[in-house]
């Protein structure tokens, strides 16, 4: 593990070269590549910090939370916010513990008794890791963060049920039907504890893995959320969640996909985010195999394979879903830096190539 976190040093001071220090008074977000889990850093405006989930387990995604956590400028995890209990979304969080100060744990309390794929004994360890620093969040708990507001909309498949400032009937809901979701063997996405954040005029929102029909018991027949600026694509832009019914009511300017090469970017997921009114435009982690020619343009990619597999895929595509022998991890890995501002204005910015846009407010 020591040679793992000298590793990220290094590499973190060439992150940091991409990654300008903001200016006081922003709000930094950085997507992390976690090969199509999730792990989310907020900086906010004090230089307080909030982590979203940490990844897979092993080497990899720990040495590259460490290293955005150093380029950063963080030295403790003052909030540390669990989605779910699965692999991809707490993989590294043990061990990022016994590295970094973690003050205060939140998530949706226990799992979802139908689940086969929750590690027993990685709950076993959290118990013990947060006990007496853990908050189990509800629709409609605060999470106090120095200028920044912030929401829990979702936990423990209950909902929240009074809206929040722009919420209001929702027309989109018309004409999107329920899923059958009995068969899916890892219901604790639908227990995910997500949350709307602002910063002054700026607003995004992050759901975990919420599946198709939570989003509809949330969004339908009132929209409880409004309008945000940015979304991160539920559940990794996967075919089980992102209804119209939630993305075209939150009418986000961008969306961020935080999927794989194989897993997420579902073409059904493209198409309801290209229908999305208002939306400008899709940033993702990875290029996805299973989008083809639907992906975004690659200044908006932060992970785009070699020109020869991105080819292959397009003449010779591999099955959809995850299929296949597993490919292996991009390295070096960039993150998208999002950079936002009071007055609503934001920037992304992609770390592999420096493309920057800022949005004004609308």
């Amino acid at each position: 593990m020591r040679a793992v976190l000298v590793t990220c040093l290094c590499l973190a001071a060439g992150l940091a070269g991409l990654m300008a220090q903001a200016r006081p008074g922003t709000l930094s977000i950085y997507y992390i590549d976690t090969e199509g889990g999730q792990s989310t850093l907020f900086v906010g405006p004090t230089g307080e910090s909030l982590l979203v989930d940490t990844g897979n387990a092993g080497d990899r995604d720990f040495g590259r939370i460490v290293e955005t956590l150093t380029a950063a400028g963080v030295t403790r995890i003052d909030h540390l916010w669990t989605t779910h209990y699965h692999g991809d979304h707490v993989g590294a969080l043990l061990a990022l513990a016994k590295q970094v100060p973690v003050m205060r744990f939140y998530d949706h309390g226990t799992p979802h008794a139908g689940d086969r794929i929750v590690s027993a004994a990685f709950l076993s360890s959290y118990d013990e890791l947060s006990r007496g620093k853990r908050t189990i969040v509800k629709p409609g708990d605060t999470l106090r963060m120095t200028g920044l507001d912030i929401t829990a909309v979702a936990s423990a498949n209950r909902f929240l049920r009074s809206n929040l400032p722009g919420g209001g009937q929702n027309a989109f809901c018309a004409g999107v039907k329920p899923k059958d979701e009995s068969a899916y063997f890892d219901p604790d996405n639908g227990e995910s504890a997500g949350f709307v954040l602002a910063y002054g005029r700026f607003r995004t929102i992050d759901l975990g893995d919420l599946t198709w029909n939570g989003e509809l018991d949330l969004m339908c027949p009132a929209n409880r959320i409004g309008t945000v600026d940015l979304y991160l694509t539920s559940h990794h832009g996967l075919e089980k969640s992102g209804s119209p019914a939630l993305v075209h009511a939150l009418r986000p300017r961008v969306a961020v996909m935080n999927n794989g090469t194989r897993k997420g970017g579902a073409p059904d997921v493209f198409r309801v985010l290209h229908e999305a009114p208002g939306l400008e435009d899709l940033w993702q982690l990875h290029w996805s195999y299973n989008a083809g020619l639907d992906n975004a343009p690659a200044s908006f990619i932060a992970n785009v394979d070699d020109a020869a597999t991105v080819a292959n895929v397009l003449t010779a595509p591999p099955p959809s879903g995850r299929g296949g022998a597993p490919p292996a991890a991009h390295t070096p890995a960039y993150l998208i830096k999002v950079a936002a501002q009071q007055d609503g204005t934001f920037t992304v910015t992609n770390t592999r190539n420096g493309f920057s846009k800022t949005y004004r407010p609308r």
